[in-house]
């Protein structure tokens, strides 16, 4: 008797492990919130989602801390923009973390530019020129359409890694998909009034945002990428913007908004400051409420007298 109780014993409990290693969310490393932001979309449930930045933290400069290499270590996919976006510290936690899944090239990788047309490819490389990425300008996040093309990626590769719920996943991507239509569709008729509009931008960082609004970039505060502006470089902008009818100056939620706010300050320029991605702002709590709140601040600096 005591025997048959041990072995049913063994049985329940052989059961609830496999029960429990079927249902194992699957272990996303996000580099960015927008991706983190994005898999939750498609996956929900089905996944246990880490990010390794903040919107308050300047993605180029992050540091390859023992948390996240651990991180990556137990992760089954690595989700980040590429195109040399983290090319400071990405390169490293992949390979101390020693995982042969995630590495570049396997299916435990996506980099979600490789899905959309980069903008500012540059025709030649010469780093004295600040921080230039050779696959073309990566902020590739502000513009939904391209948010659109990485879902549909996404989802395909989580089936792919996944394919036990291939279905759902599948399922999750058609509503997304539908929601993200009708508010790329709204979110169109209200930018209107955007088009044409002359900016200043304190980082090369909106050139896919401008693509899609229209919007026009006269000028960048940083004299070259990654170059905090100077007070003589400063003064000497606001001179060449005289003849120039600027309505903005755009800066993200993670810079000091000190050089923008003195061009507001001295050009009587708007300032807006953006949440560039999801957490920027209170109101940017996910990928809609990203381009809800950078379209109202954009129309609110835009009418600013």
């Amino acid at each position: 008797m005591l025997k048959k109780n041990v072995l049913m014993a063994v049985a329940v409990i052989s059961l609830l492990i496999q029960s429990n290693t079927a249902h194992a969310a699957l272990r996303i490393f996000a580099c960015e919130p927008e991706w983190g932001a994005l898999a939750q979309e498609l996956g929900g449930k089905l996944l246990d989602v880490t990010v390794a930045t903040s919107a308050l933290q300047d993605p180029h400069q992050i540091q390859a801390k023992p948390s996240l290499i651990a991180r990556v270590r137990n992760a089954d996919l690595v989700v980040c923009t590429g195109a040399e976006l983290e090319i400071g510290w990405l390169p490293v936690l992949l390979q101390q973390s020693g995982n042969a899944n995630v590495q570049a090239g396997k299916l435990g990788n996506f980099a979600a530019a490789d899905f959309v047309k980069k903008l500012e490819i540059p025709t030649q490389l010469d780093r004295a020129q600040g921080d230039v990425h050779a696959a073309g300008n990566p902020h590739i996040q502000l513009d939904p359409r391209n948010i659109a093309l990485v879902a549909s990626a996404l989802s395909t590769r989580l089936q792919q890694v996944d394919s036990a719920n291939a279905g759902q996943y599948a399922q999750n991507l058609a509503s997304f998909s539908q929601r993200w239509q009708q508010a790329m569709t709204r979110w169109t008729a209200q930018a209107a009034p955007l088009r044409d509009v002359a900016v200043v931008s304190r980082h090369k960082a909106y050139v896919y945002l401008y693509d899609w609004l229209g919007l026009k970039e006269v000028a960048v505060l940083e004299p070259k990428p990654g170059v905090e502006p100077t007070a003589s470089h400063l003064q000497g902008l606001l001179t060449s913007l005289k003849t120039t009818h600027v309505r903005m100056t755009l800066y993200s939620a993670y810079q000091d908004p000190k050089p923008s706010e003195w061009l507001s300050k001295n050009g009587g320029i708007a300032v807006v400051k953006l949440p560039f991605t999801v957490g920027g702002t209170d109101a940017a709590k996910d990928l809609f409420g990203l381009f809800d709140d950078t379209l109202a601040r954009l129309l609110v600096g835009a009418n600013t007298k």
